[in-house]
């Protein structure tokens, strides 16, 4: 099954490279680092760990666990990989040259020796539920222990995965510690051949995250400029699809507050410019926020066409709706608003994001809507009402604060596989 597995792969690379090439046309970043993903690139000396995070809602999660190794372990290099150039980008922003940073290479027998080869690390910690049979097998074969971390399986991964029992041996078959999210997530790890003895109940990361400093005053300045005395929500992480929906809602929300202003921000910056030619199709005046403009009374729309800025404009808004739930993607990250006292509203498409918002769900922080019209129902409720959301972002922030604690446990479970680590050494 594994050789099955890695012909499928020998076809399938070469069409993924052809089309990150024709998408480095409009995003140059898609070639930088492209070697990397065939497990070139430079090799690094010393101790090292190596810490995976998929994407940029992965490095946001990981960043108190890489802050606290690079505290408690000094003397040791931590080599940072992510999927994305804008994870990898993410990377750079919050680490600097504090950690190694590449991307990772694909799943390739060749590639993953290559990658270990250069890397060298002593331990390995994954995130959340990134399973690459050959280089999980690779760490196995030199011996290098696996920690998924905050780790999370959905049913339909686990049924997946039992059909191909194959796959799962060769996950599994070295020292692979799993740190779950949850009981039932630690099932599911257990079903799919992870060795029970090594599973264990830690938590989500993504709860012990701190907010930058300075983020509550950088969201009062963004409400001055773009929205001194009039409501403001926004729209975050947003995807193809979605937009239209939420222009309509705004539309509707104007008719009885016709000072309203939208801060709408796409998901990848791509989109920016192909957003920003759709309002204007649309008629719809708005601002470019890269564009530094101050707000004006006609100006009703502010484009958030800037990365790493959507935290501030969080805490500027009266409310948040979170992307990518309109449209099957599965949904981003909702515990930046709740962890601002914001009510959140997302859509039904919330996959990715199941338990946290059951949570907030439970406690009253956040609302699932179904279209366009319910949006705009739920909007002028939460607009209308002060005192509804005041308790509804206290929620949120009750359910934070409430499930903080996995970063010690996992720090633990990585203590314990590094002194095992040295004592097989």
């Amino acid at each position: 099954m594994l050789l099955i597995y890695s012909l499928a792969l020998y076809v399938a690379v070469p069409i993924a490279c052809l089309g990150m090439l024709l998408r480095s046309v409009r995003e140059p970043q898609y070639r930088r680092g492209f070697a990397s993903r065939f497990g070139l690139g430079g090799s690094l000396a010393g101790d090292t760990l190596w810490i995976h995070a998929a994407s940029v809602g992965e490095v946001h999660a990981a960043e108190s666990l890489v802050r606290s190794l690079l505290s408690a372990h000094p003397d040791m290099r931590l080599a940072l990989t992510t999927m994305t150039p804008a994870g990898l980008e993410r990377v750079r922003a919050l680490f600097g040259t504090e950690v190694d940073a590449r991307l990772i290479p694909f799943d390739l027998p060749g590639a993953a020796a290559r990658f270990l080869r250069r890397v060298r690390p002593r331990a390995a910690v994954i995130l959340e539920t990134e399973l690459w049979p050959n280089l999980y097998r690779a760490c196995n074969h030199l011996g290098i222990p696996i920690l998924i971390a905050s780790a999370r399986l959905s049913e339909t991964s686990m049924h997946r995965y039992r059909r191909f029992a194959a796959l799962g041996r060769a996950l599994f078959a070295g020292d692979v510690r799993i740190a779950a999210q949850s009981e039932q997530d630690a099932r599911r790890f257990i079903a799919i051949g992870a060795d029970p003895a090594r599973t264990s109940v830690t938590g989500n990361l993504k709860y012990d995250f701190t907010l930058p400093s300075g983020v509550l005053d950088r969201g009062a300045e963004l409400r001055v400029r773009y929205a001194p005395g009039r409501p403001l929500w926004v729209a975050g992480s947003t995807h193809a699809g979605e937009e239209a929906q939420l222009l309509q809602s705004h539309r509707s929300i104007l008719a009885t507050h016709p000072n309203a202003v939208l801060a709408l921000a796409p998901r990848h910056r791509d989109r920016f410019a192909a957003v920003a030619d759709w309002l204007e199709r649309e008629r719809m005046p708005f601002l470019r926020h890269s564009a530094g403009a101050a707000a004006t009374q006609n100006a009703n729309i502010v484009l958030v066409d800037t990365l790493g800025e959507l935290l501030m404009f969080y805490a500027a808004s009266d409310v948040s709706f979170v992307g990518g739930t309109l449209v099957p993607v599965g949904g981003h990250n909702l515990l930046e608003p709740a962890a601002l006292a914001r009510p959140v509203l997302i859509g039904p498409y919330y996959a990715n994001t199941g338990e946290i918002a059951r949570q907030l769900l439970a406690a009253g922080a956040l609302e699932v809507i179904a279209d366009a019209p319910s949006l705009t129902r739920s909007l002028l409720r939460v607009l209308g009402n002060s005192a509804l959301r005041e308790r509804a972002g206290a929620a949120g922030r009750e359910v934070i604060e409430a499930n903080r604690g996995a970063l010690q446990k996992v720090l633990a479970v990585m203590e314990a596989l590094l002194t095992d680590r040295n004592a097989a050494l």
